[in-house]
């Protein structure tokens, strides 16, 4: 959506739409902070969606949740869509926002759901999956789409169908034997339910397909017994309470560690920074990025239940603080030594493949891996929050390139304050029980007030 072909086209439609309207053409600036709108809103409407979650989560349960999105993504496709017919920039607009609504409930039902039905052995390589739907997603339809509009579709006419792309996937996950409606309710949040705990663990017995379950079952009622001393956390009580206050400003940091690392300003400007490196056919470069981001993907996926999450999480900043400083030198020697354009492809290949090795997919699933079903739909939703803001001010800041080359320069001192924050504040969660990790956090806090004995409902022997 964000390639400059793509650019060109639809700030054309906004100046022939004003012009229309008007009997004007906007002026330059007006045509900038307009298209500058476009691609934030995105993220405004994930930071509403984000905030969002746990009440989805709470009233219509993680299935139906995640049935229900969909129906956003059919609204926006159809903004979108008929913008050009109806000659109304708005629509485009307020499609946007209503796509990002949609991304940022989505991304939280689905960390949730699969960090409760993964069992503990396995939950960093499935949480890991989240990441992997998103990057096939983004190499599915961003690199055709950059193709089809770079090399075919480079006219006014041959956008507006395209902008129906958050439909198709969204009408198959909702047909009768997919995948959504076919999933069995969270089997966790089945057995720690007030009003399922006494019933046979069925969702647990179609996943696994085998009646040896009495291990996940054990931990599940011990967790189930936390919860009866524990009630539902709301938002400020996760910043009031010295239980929950390490944990969530853990979860912000590593969620504002994967935005401001500036994977999103390679993202979302990964053409363009091609071209000033100089690359003849920047397209295939941006295409390339997008084949790295997938395969680091798959190979964190291997690793992370064996490196653990904090390891990978370390490796992955400090290499892209790495590459970023190969990326500044080689963009600000460019036109001094034109063979720093391959230095500078290989520098965003490599930022791109460490940030998959960590930052990527790591700080959405350990947010569920550090609090327990009370305060863990409130928690995402803290995360999410974070995360989505913290895209909103990529994207607008780094659209005026006020540094230069030097941009990146930013982005690595980023990088290296998030280095020293893990190292010595983020817990290893690899092969740890939600009860255990959430008692580590417990045992460490200092002294326990009223209200937090109020939070978990437990007696003063506690």
């Amino acid at each position: 959506w964000l390639s400059p072909a793509n650019e060109l086209i639809i700030e054309t439609f906004y100046n022939e739409t004003w012009h229309k309207r008007y009997s004007e053409y906007m002026l330059s600036t007006t045509l900038t902070t307009l298209w500058s709108v476009s691609v934030a809103i995105f993220s405004v409407g994930g930071i509403f969606g984000s905030f969002s979650v746990g009440l989805f989560l709470n009233r219509f349960g993680r299935r139906n949740s995640m049935l229900i999105v969909n129906v956003l993504a059919f609204i926006a496709a159809a903004l979108m869509g008929f913008s050009k017919l109806a000659e109304s920039w708005e629509m485009l607009i307020i499609g946007r926002f209503i796509v990002g609504l949609y991304s940022g409930l989505s991304t939280g039902f689905v960390c949730t759901n699969v960090g409760e039905i993964a069992p503990t052995s396995l939950r960093g390589a499935l949480g890991t999956l989240h990441q992997l739907g998103i990057v096939t997603g983004i190499l599915l339809a961003q690199d055709p789409l950059c193709f089809f509009v770079y090399f075919i579709g480079n006219t006014p006419k041959s956008w507006g169908p395209l902008q129906c792309g958050p439909s198709y996937l969204a009408l198959l996950s909702s047909q009768p034997y997919s995948s959504v409606p076919c999933c069995p309710s969270a089997p966790r949040a089945h057995a720690t339910s007030s009003s399922t705990r006494t019933r046979r663990p069925k969702p647990r017995l179609k996943l696994r397909g085998t009646d040896d379950v009495d291990a996940d079952m054990q931990e599940m009622r011990d967790e189930s017994r936390q919860m009866m001393r524990e009630k539902k956390v709301t938002i400020p009580e996760l910043f009031r309470s010295s239980l929950y206050r390490q944990p969530i400003f853990i979860a912000i940091m590593l969620q504002l560690s994967q935005q401001f690392s500036g994977i999103n300003a390679v993202f979302y400007f990964s053409t363009g920074i091609f071209e000033k490196a100089g690359v003849s056919e920047p397209v295939y470069a941006t295409i390339g990025a997008g084949v790295v981001n997938t395969a680091f993907t798959v190979v964190s996926l291997f690793i992370v239940e064996r490196a653990g999450r904090r390891s990978l999480h370390l490796i992955g900043l400090m290499g892209m603080a790495v590459s970023s400083v190969l990326m500044t030198i080689a963009m600000a020697l460019l036109d001094q030594v034109k063979w720093m354009s391959y230095v500078s492809i290989v520098a965003i290949f490599s930022f791109v493949a460490f940030f998959e090795i960590g930052p990527g997919p790591i700080p959405w699933f350990i947010v569920a891996e550090l609090f327990s079903q009370g305060p863990r739909p409130s928690a995402i939703a803290v995360a999410g929050f974070s995360n989505w803001f913290a895209n909103f001010l990529v994207g607008m800041s780094f659209q005026y390139e006020l540094t230069g080359p030097y941009v990146f320069i930013i982005f690595t001192i980023l990088l290296l304050i998030f280095f020293v924050f893990t190292y010595f504040k983020v817990p290893e969660t690899k092969g740890r029980t939600f009860e255990e990790i959430s008692a580590s956090f417990r045992s460490g806090a200092d002294k326990y007030t009223q209200d937090d004995l109020n939070t978990l409902g437990a007696d003063s022997q506690l």
